[in-house]
């Protein structure tokens, strides 16, 4: 097959979080017909060149890389196709490339980005909590305090929180959860699509002394269900509650105010507050 010609711009490329088969095929076409490789580390890109038969320019890049290198590789785009690969899975996912994608929108250049492997996506589809709504929040602070600050702000919120982690970090994370966020489903999912792949669920605790026992290794993706559902309120717990706003508010004012704080029938509440009026 003919190797596909390239206009000059930035190609994003997702590369295998780990089992080297599940590149793509555009992906091998597109490495296959760049002119140049950005990459975080040349020699794990080099493995997967290797892999694919692809001998290419291969330039380290990463968020540590100086202003000088970013703008050569933007100037590079004008007349070249560079792709810009992450050690495993889809670039500026916890990886870098956020500032060159920036820099080159800003200025006019055209980027194209392949779908492909994401530990996230991955992690998301094994460990079977609720996928319709979830907020990927990165790798949590390494620091106890600044860590319990991220779970505190994000506690509350209604969906499944996913994050990296690394297996150093995962016990104390988990116990930190524990603390702040308790009753809620955790799962861990590590090694994915590897030969040791996992995906663990319980709670925070359990997976805490699990890990304790069982020091992990490799990447890890930890993700939280949605804080259990409130229990309704006993008609007693609702009659108190009408009562109390009955003393400073209207009938219809009562009704409204404990709706919303319980989220029951305003009508039904109003007909309650009547009665107890």
């Amino acid at each position: 097959m003919d190797t596909p010609h390239l206009e000059p711009g930035l190609y994003i490329v997702a590369t295998p979080i780990g089992n080297l088969g599940d590149v793509t095929k555009r992906a091998v076409d597109i490495l296959s017909a760049c002119d140049l490789i950005a990459c975080e580390d040349t020699r794990v890109t080099g493995k997967l060149l290797n892999l694919i038969g692809v001998k290419k320019p291969m330039r380290r890049y990463d968020d540590h890389a100086s202003e000088e290198a970013r703008e050569r590789l933007l100037a590079e785009m004008g007349e070249k196709a560079v792709v810009l690969v992450s050690d495993a899975g889809t670039p500026l996912i916890s990886d870098p490339g956020y500032r060159l994608v920036r820099s080159a929108r800003e200025r006019g250049i055209a980027v194209t980005s392949l779908p492909g492997p994401s530990a996230l996506v991955v992690a998301l589809t094994l460990a079977g909590l609720p996928t319709d709504r979830f907020l990927f929040a990165g790798f949590l602070p390494a620091k106890d305090k600044a860590r319990g600050d991220a779970l505190i702000e994000l506690a509350a919120m209604p969906f499944t929180l996913v994050f990296y982690e690394t297996g150093p970090r995962l016990v104390d994370s988990l116990q930190a959860m524990a603390r702040i966020m308790p009753g809620r489903e955790i799962a861990v999912a590590r090694e994915l699509t590897k030969l040791h792949e996992e995906c663990r669920t319980g709670t925070a605790d359990d997976l805490a002394a699990h890990y304790t026992a069982h020091p992990p290794k490799g990447e890890i993706v930890l993700l939280a269900g949605p804080p259990p559902a409130a229990e309704a309120p006993g008609e007693a717990d609702v009659d108190a509650a009408l009562r109390a706003a009955l003393e400073t508010m209207s009938v219809s004012q009562a009704a409204g105010s404990v709706a919303k704080a319980t989220g029951l029938d305003r009508k039904a509440l109003y007909a309650r507050a009547l009665e107890l009026k």
